[in-house]
């Protein structure tokens, strides 16, 4: 089994990579500062979200899935989605990056 980063310890490596590049990075809840998992929402300028959910591929390598599905959606239904998993997981960590130009990098790869 592969050791695992701390899931605070990650929030602040990319609240680290995030200012360096000049994106904002918000902790909009907290979740288990050890081992919480994290939903990633990328805002555009238009209030148009993407909501990402940690997730492993079929080899057991982390990974990001769409959670709000490939396009863009509104607030309220990147609100929605988030209101949700948070029932489902109190442990839960949501980050918003606000990413108009496209310039956060993800850490490891994008699922379908």
């Amino acid at each position: 089994m592969e050791p695992r980063l701390k899931t605070k310890l990650w929030i602040q490596a990319q609240l680290r990579r995030c200012d360096q590049e000049f994106i904002p990075f918000m902790v909009l809840k907290k979740g288990d500062s050890d081992a919480g998992a994290i939903l990633l929402k990328i805002s555009d300028r238009e209030g148009n979200s993407k909501v990402y959910t940690q997730t492993r591929t079929l080899t057991g390598d982390p990974a990001w899935r769409l959670g709000t599905g490939p396009s863009p959606v509104n607030e309220e239904t990147a609100q929605a989605y988030i209101s949700r998993q948070q029932k489902y997981d109190s442990d839960l960590w949501v980050i918003e990056i606000e990413d108009a130009e496209g310039r956060y990098e993800f850490d490891r790869d994008i699922v379908l």
